[in-house]
């Protein structure tokens, strides 16, 4: 009598009779009561029967059954029950699954569990802006898994030299993903992104590659006239940039500027540490030029941020470079701004040095300077800045010089 292969596919396909089918070696035909036919394995384990489904007919053939039921004997022949044996490798394969996610995909996670934490707008925009930039083009879609010293060195080696600061950054920001998600579980070994003993022995230091980049600036004899085309222009983007001109601001700072920050009554704009890149609070002290500028923006807000978008977020960096456009001043940065308000003050007014400093957020490095740093000699700050808004408001002489005893009397 046959032990195994008793059944045959056209004997199969001809089974109507509900109930068990035996084709041998544990494995059986079942036929439900409403006629649809799958494959089991029984087996005996401590004294009872154990049916193992192999699938329905219509998916698994004969021979395929025949085979799945092969290898369930040797599991048996092993003492390794094999329902269990398929619940683990199902088990290893989701957990295989859930390693396989992305970069892009692990990146998108960190950032969503860590943007409550990054209060700035701007922050949160660079982030994300530099990861779709420099690092998704080439790991945004490989498993994070797999991502090693080699891939971060295709990310990062390019921009090393033209845009090292650029590239501190994303190296930086890949390493911190990196370190979330072996802590998830999506990967194992060292960080391929860490700088300190790792990297530091592939890329030179910023140091010694970095160069000083001067931003084109506006010679400060033409701010006056600069200063009155930009006020013919009305978009947002014009506002902004003279904002920024009038306080010497950096472009973020403008950009992610709120109203919860400016205190018009004490012509006040705070800075928060975390929108400052020197990590401190930072006190602007308002001329009345800027404090007409901001009565103007509260006379049509709409929105937390003081300039804002379309949408009601901050506007785009682009919205400023837009009004150097319209003036023909495309071979001047915003940034160089802070150049004209630096050279000028050198140059035209006898306000120490420190002071200028400090009105630009700069660190005071010397020993003298040092004892400054005590305080922020915002009121020195403030007798600056006027003297700054009273320059800019008209066209400058060679022998206009102002002189901190004659901008005390302001």
């Amino acid at each position: 009598m046959r032990t195994l292969n008793r059944l045959s596919t056209l004997k199969v396909s001809n089974l109507k009779r509900k109930g068990l089918h035996a084709d041998g070696g544990g494995l059986y035909l079942r036929i439900s009561d409403s006629g649809t036919k799958a494959w089991i394995f029984r087996f005996g384990e401590n004294g009872k029967l154990h049916d193992m489904g192999l699938g329905a007919l219509h998916t698994i053939s004969l021979a395929e059954a025949r085979e799945m039921a092969t290898e369930c004997r040797k599991l048996r022949l092993q003492g390794i029950d094999p329902i269990i044996h398929r619940r683990a490798s199902r088990a290893g394969r989701r957990a295989s699954d859930a390693k396989a996610m992305t970069f892009r995909q692990c990146a998108d996670a960190y950032m969503a569990s860590h943007e409550d934490a990054w209060r700035n707008a701007i922050h949160r925009n660079q982030w994300r802006r530099s990861l779709v930039t420099h690092a998704y083009p080439l790991l945004g879609e490989l498993p994070v898994a797999a991502i090693d010293t080699g891939l971060v060195m295709k990310v990062i080696e390019p921009l090393w030299k033209g845009k090292t600061e650029t590239a501190s950054r994303v190296r930086g920001r890949i390493e911190s993903i990196l370190d979330w998600a072996k802590v998830r579980g999506f990967r194992e070994g060292e960080n391929p992104a860490r700088w300190r003993g790792h990297l530091d022995h592939l890329l030179p230091a910023r140091t010694r590659v970095r160069r000083v980049q001067h931003f084109a600036a506006l010679p400060y004899a033409q701010i006056a006239d600069f200063m009155a085309a930009l006020r013919q222009q009305s978009h947002i983007g014009a506002r902004a940039l003279e904002f920024t001109i009038l306080t010497a601001a950096r472009t973020e700072q403008t950009l992610g500027a709120m109203w919860s920050e400016i205190d018009l009554g004490a012509r006040v704009w705070t800075i928060p540490p975390e929108r400052m890149k020197s990590g401190k609070e930072h006190k602007v002290p308002l001329n009345i030029p800027a404090l007409a500028l901001l009565n103007s923006m509260a006379a049509i807000r709409h929105s937390e941020f003081v300039f804002p978008g379309t949408r009601g977020g901050p506007i785009y960096a682009r919205a400023m470079a837009m009004a150097l456009g319209r003036q023909a001043r495309e071979n001047i940065t915003v940034h160089g701004f802070r150049s004209t308000f630096r050279d000028w003050a050198a140059e035209r007014t006898t306000f120490p040095r420190e002071v200028a400093e400090m009105a630009l957020a700069h660190s005071v490095g010397n020993a003298v300077e040092l004892a400054y740093r005590r305080g922020d000699m915002f009121e020195k700050r403030r007798k600056l800045m006027d003297a700054w808004a009273d320059y800019c408001g008209k066209p400058a002489t060679a022998g206009d010089v102002v002189a901190l005893r004659a901008a005390s009397r302001r």
